[in-house]
């Protein structure tokens, strides 16, 4: 039986024969079979290989992605590790009307996106508690003694400064915002007051502190951080990564682009406190609004990134507060009360035996209003739909459309995409005493305000002894439930104009378990530059770190496919030998192969 010889060619030629007496008869019989399968299988193969290992490879990145939100939620409430010299610190102190509070906030480095956010949480010490001090009276109170102020506030700077690590105090920004209690006061004293603060804390303080970091915040600026605030903690301006988030097309303010971005939908927030009420959400680009009424912001680093723009109608409602709204209520009572009784002759609420029946008051409650040195007698008849009408007239509302409380515009809202938040009143109204916070339902609320209303005092009073309501529901909440129930109730539907069948408010004191204070977008908005400074540093390391993860997916690809061109060398290779035997077989003579190849024929058996 003849040999078949095989040359390659490399830089020392090297040669060798085989006899296909020797070879398996399967290659002489189906070769051709053997190696398409051969050639379908590998690349099947390689590309199943390529496929999983890629999808696990990205797709472990998504799932780090959010099982790293859902950790940072959770180690949020864990010791800060003062000791890591990545993480960095900032100080805000709230000088409100009746005292003033610090609150220390911490960050790691930032990652060198410039769409990324700095990722800012509140400060907790060693045992897990939020780094928070508060002191009375409020700072307004030194309007006239201006010298003593930096005193009065180093109770506060000093508390910061022992949990701050030293070595960071001269790179931790601080900011002394003053609101409501300053507001009021004459622009001298402010200034005065302000300048003790510039002038004093320097000196004994290492913190980063300029000029613009104290300063008297307007209710439109203390809106704005309270929106900025509830919206980073529910991730909405993180980027869209889950098919079912909600969404919104964006229209950037601004931008030369006509077309719009789709990321995650904000949430709006309603905030009634004791004297104002607020209301703040995103609008449109195309909704025109007022300049006093509206706040366009950039929260990025990079302000030719587009992507954090945002666009906010926010409104304060000065006396539409809960306790102010039930006083102008009073006054308005004794009012009426005095001057009925001039006119017709009556005696109605001057004893406790006639008093003014109080639709606004729990069944058989007694309660009195004191005015000038006169007293008007009250007895509640729990009515909850009379309180409401006698109420309405002190939404101020005007007959032109799109407007809420007092008459002032109020743009379009989008009821069925969007989503709101409701904190202070409208948690304590819904919970403290009815038990129902969390997801509002109007006909639910109403249903559980009547029937409180319609509730004798003396059973009321049985249920708080039992301890029935929450721990800090007092007798004032008690008393006032009913009528800041329907005060609730009209703000949101008549004045806010929120359909009664809306399901997407949720009333909350906490979000992810934490107090959300307007602090934490004020220092948010105006650290947003910071983490320029750790761009470029932390951009060249993210491009190795990319190309590094490039270079894997393309060396696969490489490998793969040099892998297909030698294996489909080699069975052409395989195929031309094949024919080269069959035309030996058929001239009967060996040498005749070998003539063909350009080699002498003496050289028929291979040697290396």
């Amino acid at each position: 039986m003849g040999r078949i010889g095989i040359s390659c060619l490399f830089p020392a030629s090297w040669h060798f024969s085989i006899s296909p007496v020797g070879c398996p008869r399967i290659l002489n019989t189906n070769l051709r079979q053997i190696i398409v399968i051969s050639v379908l299988a590998a690349a099947v193969s390689l590309l199943y290989f390529s496929v999983v290992i890629i999808r696990n490879k990205y797709g472990r990145l998504t799932r780090d992605k959010k099982f790293q939100r859902y950790l940072a939620r959770v180690t949020d409430i864990e010791a800060t590790d003062t000791n890591n010299p990545s993480v960095n610190y900032g100080i805000v102190v709230d000088c409100g009307s009746s005292g003033s509070r610090v609150f220390v906030y911490c960050w790691p480095r930032h990652n060198g996106n410039p769409r990324d956010l700095l990722d800012i949480r509140q400060m907790r010490d060693k045992n897990r508690k939020p780094v928070v001090m508060k002191i009375k009276p409020g700072i307004s109170e030194f309007a006239t003694s201006p010298e003593k102020v930096s005193d009065y506030i180093s109770p506060l700077l000093n508390f910061a400064a022992e949990h701050v690590p030293r070595a960071k105090h001269k790179e931790t920004p601080l900011y002394i915002l003053c609101t409501a209690g300053m507001r009021i006061l004459p622009e001298s004293q402010q200034k005065a007051i302000l300048e003790d603060l510039l002038t004093d804390i320097p000196v004994h303080f290492d913190f980063l502190f300029s000029d613009s970091h104290a300063e008297v915040i307007s209710g439109k600026q203390e809106g704005v951080y309270a929106w900025i605030g509830i919206n980073f903690v529910l991730g909405r301006f993180e980027h869209i990564e889950d098919d079912d988030e909600a969404v919104v097309e964006v229209n950037i303010p601004g931008s030369e682009s006509s077309e719009a971005i789709v990321r995650k939908r904000t949430a709006g927030i309603l905030d009634m406190g004791g004297v104002s009420t607020q209301i703040a959400y995103e609008v449109p680009k195309t909704e025109e609004v007022a300049k006093n009424l509206l706040a366009e912001f950039n929260l990025g680093c990079d302000v030719h990134q587009t992507e954090h723009v945002y666009r906010v109608y926010v409104a304060t409602f000065l006396g539409f507060g809960g306790n102010a709204a039930r006083q102008r209520y009073e006054d308005r009572i004794f009012a009426n009360t005095i001057q009925k009784n001039r006119l017709l002759g009556k005696q109605t609420g001057l004893t406790p035996d006639m008093p003014y029946l109080d639709p606004c008051l729990p069944l058989d409650i007694k309660d009195e209003i004191q005015q000038n040195g006169q007293t008007i007698y009250l007895r509640g008849t729990g009515d909850f739909d009379l309180c409401r009408e006698t109420i309405q007239p002190f939404m101020n509302k005007t007959n032109e459309t799109q407007t809420s409380l007092n008459g002032v515009y109020q743009p379009p809202i989008h009821f069925q995409n969007s989503e709101f938040y409701g904190f202070s009143e409208f948690y304590y109204c819904t919970e403290d005493v009815l038990r129902m916070g969390g997801d509002y339902n109007a006909a639910k609320f109403t249903k559980a305000a009547k029937d409180y209303c319609a509730t004798k005092w003396s059973i009321l009073r049985e249920r708080f002894d039992r301890g029935l309501y929450a721990s800090h529901a007092d007798l004032h909440r008690l008393k006032y439930q009913c009528f800041k129930s329907a005060w609730m109730f009209e703000v949101f539907h008549r004045g806010f104009s929120f359909p009664v069948n809306y399901k997407s408010l949720k009333t909350a004191l906490q979000v992810y378990d934490k107090e959300v204070q307007w602090t934490l977008g004020a220092i948010l908005y105006r650290t947003r530059f910071l983490p320029l400074r750790d761009i470029q540093q932390e951009a060249f390391r993210a491009s190795h770190s990319h190309w590094r993860g490039v270079s894997f997916v393309y060396n696969h690809y490489l490998f793969s496919g040099c892998f297909l061109v030698v294996l489909l060398a080699i069975l052409l290779y395989l195929l031309r030998l094949r024919r080269i035997h069959r035309r030996t077989l058929r001239n009967g003579s060996a040498a005749a192969l070998w003539m063909e190849e350009g080699l002498p024929t003496q050289n028929a058996a291979g040697t290396l």
